[in-house]
């Protein structure tokens, strides 16, 4: 069986970690981070934000070399952009995996925003975007299927079963 390349993207604040790191646990899958990988870009390097791509490219690169080796992985990020969508979709399939894209969403704004004034990252360091920034953050809209899962209507371990429910491979 090939290795399985889940991507879970969404707005920040929407429950994007907690599903995906709830999906990690159930599943064993690698779990991989953006909003870690580029903390600890800013905590050693001279760089600071706005980092651009520097994260994505770090974490599909590390992606492809557990994928290579058959490992699955679930990668969190925001992956706002269609680039930033089909970066990670070639990364997969190039490396002969299945790939499964997940865009988590909240659609209730007012519980969007009291989760994005209230959370805490779990990063030391990390500074989380403000309200009016996710809320006013460029996020293209999908043009191709993918899994939405609606944290507003579902509870995390509902929203990782059905994540896990289209993983499973179709016979």
């Amino acid at each position: 069986m090939p290795p399985l390349l889940i991507v879970v993207g969404g707005l920040p604040a929407t429950g994007k970690t907690t599903v995906a790191a709830e999906l990690a646990r159930r599943t064993g899958f690698s779990f991989l981070r953006v909003d870690t990988i580029e903390q600890a870009i800013l905590a050693s390097t001279p760089l600071a934000q706005p980092l651009g791509p520097v994260g994505y490219v770090v974490a599909r690169k590390v992606a492809a070399d557990l994928l290579r080796t058959g490992v699955s992985v679930i990668a969190e990020c925001v992956n706002p952009l269609a680039v930033t969508r089909d970066a990670w979709r070639d990364t997969g399939l190039g490396h002969g995996a299945r790939v499964l894209e997940a865009e988590i969403v909240c659609s209730d704004p007012a519980e969007h925003r009291r989760r994005a004034e209230t959370r805490d990252t779990g990063i030391p360091g990390h500074v989380p975007p403000t309200w009016a920034a996710i809320a006013g953050r460029e996020y293209e809209p999908w043009t191709r299927d993918r899994l939405v899962v609606d944290t507003a209507r579902l509870p995390v371990g509902e929203a990782v079963a059905v994540i896990e429910a289209a993983a499973r491979p179709r016979r």
